[in-house]
C-alpha cells in the first residue's frame, strides 16, 4: 500500500484528507478540477496523486483567491507536458490537445466557448484522453487546424501495408462505446477503420468534412443520418457511400455491439 498508484480512498476519505467536505470534492469535479477513478461498482476512488491535487486546489481556492478556472490554469503550469511516470498512451490525445491550445495562446475558457463545451469537458479531456461525444472531438480537431485521426497517431511515419487480424491498433477512447481500430497504418490517401459500438453508442451530433466515405456492416445495425433529414437504417452486409461534406450523424441501434468497416478519403477526419 505504499504505492501511490496502489492507494486509493474513497470520496469520505480523500475529503477528510484535503480538509473540505465530501460535496465540495463532487462540485470540483462537476467543474473539472480533479477527476477521480471509479470502482466496478461505479464508486468514486481518489489516489495519493488525487489527493495531492486536492490539496493543491484547496491552496489555491483559499490561499490565492482564485476562481474554478483560474485553479484550472494554475494547475497546468505546474505540470505543462504531463509526462511523469503516470503518463500513459492513452493520455497522449489529451497531451496533444493542450499543446495545440497553449500554441495557440488560448485558455480554457476560450476554446470551450468557441466550441461550444463546458471548461470542465475540456479539461477532463485534456487529462484523460475521454469524456466527449465524438462529435466534439471532430470540430475540437477542425478548430485546431489538424485531424482526428493525426491527433491520434496515426500518420505516425512508414509502416508495414499488412495488419494481421485481431492486431489492430486502437484509437484512444475518446467516446464511451466507440472503439476505433486501424485497418491501414501510416500516411495513406484513406482512412480505414474498424468501428465496434457498443449498445447506445452515437455521434451526439452532426459533424461534416471534406472527401468522400464509404461504410459496410459487419454485424449489428446503424443508423445513419444525413443533412438531418435523410434516414439509413443498415444491417449486416449493407453498404453506403456519401459525400464528407454532408452533416453526417449516427448511432448503434442494435442491442449489442455493432461493427462496421469506415474508410475516408482523403483522410480528413
Amino acid at each position: 500500500m505504499n504505492d501511490n498508484g496502489s492507494v486509493r480512498y474513497k470520496v469520505a476519505e480523500a475529503a477528510r484528507l484535503a480538509g473540505v467536505s465530501a460535496s465540495t470534492l463532487r462540485l470540483w469535479e462537476s467543474q473539472g478540477l480533479v477527476v477521480p477513478g471509479r470502482s466496478e461498482t461505479g464508486h468514486r476512488q481518489y489516489s495519493a496523486d488525487d489527493v495531492a491535487r486536492l490539496k493543491r486546489i484547496s491552496w489555491y481556492r483559499v490561499e490565492r483567491g482564485l476562481n474554478p478556472a483560474a485553479i484550472r490554469e494554475a494547475l497546468e503550469s505546474e505540470e505543462p507536458s504531463a509526462d511523469g511516470a503516470e503518463a500513459s498512451q492513452d493520455t497522449g490525445l489529451g497531451r496533444k490537445l493542450r499543446s495545440l491550445r497553449h500554441a495557440s495562446g488560448k485558455t480554457l475558457d476560450q476554446v470551450a466557448g468557441d466550441i461550444g463545451v463546458t471548461s470542465s469537458t475540456l479539461s477532463t479531456l485534456e487529462r484523460t484522453s475521454q469524456g466527449v461525444s465524438f462529435k466534439t472531438l471532430h470540430d475540437l480537431a477542425e478548430y485546431y487546424g489538424t485531424t482526428v485521426s493525426r491527433l491520434s497517431g496515426e500518420e505516425s511515419g512508414e509502416v508495414p501495408a499488412l495488419v494481421r487480424a485481431g492486431e489492430w491498433r486502437r484509437w484512444p477512447e475518446t467516446t464511451p462505446g466507440v472503439a476505433v481500430q486501424l485497418l491501414a497504418e501510416g500516411r495513406r490517401m484513406m482512412d480505414c477503420h474498424r468501428f465496434v459500438l457498443a449498445p447506445g453508442a452515437a455521434s451526439e451530433g452532426a459533424y461534416r468534412h471534406e472527401g468522400e466515405e464509404f461504410m459496410h456492416v459487419l454485424s449489428g445495425r446503424l443508423e445513419l443520418v444525413l443533412d438531418g433529414d435523410q434516414f439509413f437504417d443498415l444491417g449486416p452486409g449493407d453498404s453506403l457511400y456519401f459525400e464528407s461534406r454532408r452533416d453526417h450523424s449516427w448511432r448503434n441501434r442494435h442491442d449489442g455491439e455493432t461493427v462496421l468497416l469506415w474508410i475516408n478519403t482523403p483522410p480528413t477526419f
